[in-house]
């Protein structure tokens, strides 16, 4: 289905046109794709990537490559705030003039992170306090959390593109749609006439999306997550363009797997708590184990996710949360 545009540099033709380029991260995940959509008279850009010097020079080696210049990029869309995706769109911006575009959510979302008070950081490792989290591992994650300040520098001047939006983007009409869960304000890209779906982090292949509890955002983020891939199951699909690993076909097929691996993890952390393992911090390091060992990365999203998951057995009734001199503690019904 797809043709090698330039093996080299990592970038991937697919129908419309679409050209996949695979912009390195220094995490596990390797990259983040980010996407060239033919325009009139040039292209939009989707989800630029992390900056660093190494993302930088890839998309220099790979502009050069295809013949883009950055005249040529007539906006920039974002599917979500999260750094992986957002980071180079002031850079590429200050460059090419074009627009950014994203939610009203998601930028929200952002200036909280990276804004001039900071007031996130702070905000998180209270609540990983609060479950039981060692102080020095919380020191690491608030470290590892401010070290992305300037990897999404400069931060760029925000267009907002909302749910329902429609836009003509490789001889095609998109709208936007809200897919919350994994990103609050995190918007799908749907061409019904194509049947083609950029689906950011909501349905990733081989592997699953992130879902935190991030304080101040959704309470609940799994059952919006979960709620958001019933959605998303509705659409006719014929290939989806994710925000990692390579396009693939099987879109409501990889909608079940993943709804059917959060239920696996609900049950699972039933057990934990059931068997004495009972704080937000304990039960992520049953559940996780050494991934998580020595990479502030890793514990932050372990974590998160986990308490994810405890939120959502709460509120539904299938655990009780019971304050204690350790942390705050999920028990049985």
């Amino acid at each position: 289905m797809a043709s090698i545009a330039n093996e080299t540099e990592g970038v991937t033709a697919w129908p419309g046109g679409i050209m996949q380029v695979k912009i390195p991260l220094p995490f596990s995940l390797k990259w983040v794709n980010s996407y060239l959509v033919p325009d009139e008279g040039g292209y939009t850009l989707i989800d630029p990537g992390l900056r660093t010097e190494e993302s930088e020079a890839a998309w220099a080696r790979t502009m050069e490559a295809i013949g883009i210049r950055f005249a040529d990029i007539r906006q920039i869309v974002l599917t979500h705030q999260h750094p992986d995706h957002y980071g180079l769109a002031g850079w590429f911006q200050q460059r090419t003039g074009a627009p950014v575009r994203m939610s009203r959510q998601s930028h929200a979302y952002a200036r909280r992170l990276w804004g001039d008070d900071r007031a996130f950081n702070g905000e998180l490792i209270g609540l990983f306090a609060r479950h039981g989290m060692p102080e020095p591992l919380r020191e690491a994650v608030a470290s590892h959390l401010e070290s992305f300040a300037e990897r999404v520098s400069p931060q760029p001047e925000v267009t907002y593109l909302e749910a329902g939006a429609r836009l003509r983007m490789g001889g095609a009409e998109w709208v936007a749609i809200d897919a919350p869960g994994h990103a609050r304000g995190q918007l799908c890209l749907y061409a019904e006439e194509a049947g083609w779906m950029i689906c950011g982090d909501q349905v990733l292949p081989d592997i699953t999306p992130n879902i935190s509890v991030v304080p101040g955002e959704d309470a609940d983020p799994l059952a919006r997550f979960l709620d958001s891939l019933a959605e998303l199951g509705a659409y006719e699909v014929k290939l989806a363009f994710p925000g990692h690993r390579d396009p693939f076909a099987d879109f409501g097929g990889r909608i079940q797997a993943i709804a059917a691996h959060h239920e696996r993890r609900l049950v699972r952390i039933e057990e934990l708590a059931a068997s004495g393992t009972q704080t937000g911090y304990a039960i992520c390091e049953a559940l996780f184990g050494p991934r998580i060992a020595g990479n502030a990365h890793n514990l932050r999203f372990a974590m998160a996710e986990t308490l994810a998951h405890l939120v959502y057995l709460e509120r539904s009734g299938r655990l009780v949360a019971a304050e204690s001199a350790g942390g705050l503690r999920y028990l049985p019904v």
